[in-house]
């Protein structure tokens, strides 16, 4: 690979890592501003969502779609299940945490099998 498309690429990858955690933000803002009812938190939730979608969009222009976005959605379902669990005390049994290691799974999966 050339210099500048591995540099493309890293790039890419550390654009759709922060989406995804800009993800969780926005996922854990939404709960809290109980139906967009409280300002600070709708506000967090609706900067979080934009700027994680734009930053998607960047890391689209180099990684292929399903990918990315895979990625994204996985990054932001395990990250606001882990939100759930360990700051809003929500259930941890043994099928959810299961679930969640398959997400997870398919996650590393889905790096291994993309060339970028």
């Amino acid at each position: 690979m050339a210099p500048g498309l591995l540099a493309s690429s890293t790039l890419a990858w550390i654009s759709l890592a922060a989406a995804g955690l800009l993800e969780i933000v926005w996922a854990a803002s939404m709960k809290q501003s109980h139906g967009f009812t409280k300002l600070g938190p709708s506000v967090i939730t609706l900067v979080g969502m934009i700027a994680s979608v734009a930053l998607l969009s960047f890391s689209m222009r180099t990684l292929p779609l399903g990918t990315a976005y895979t990625i994204w959605t996985g990054i932001g379902a395990i990250g606001a299940f882990a939100v759930g669990i360990f700051v809003l005390g929500e259930q941890a049994s043994v099928t959810r945490v299961a679930a969640a290691a398959l997400i997870v799974s398919g996650l590393v999966l889905m790096k291994l099998a993309t060339a970028e």
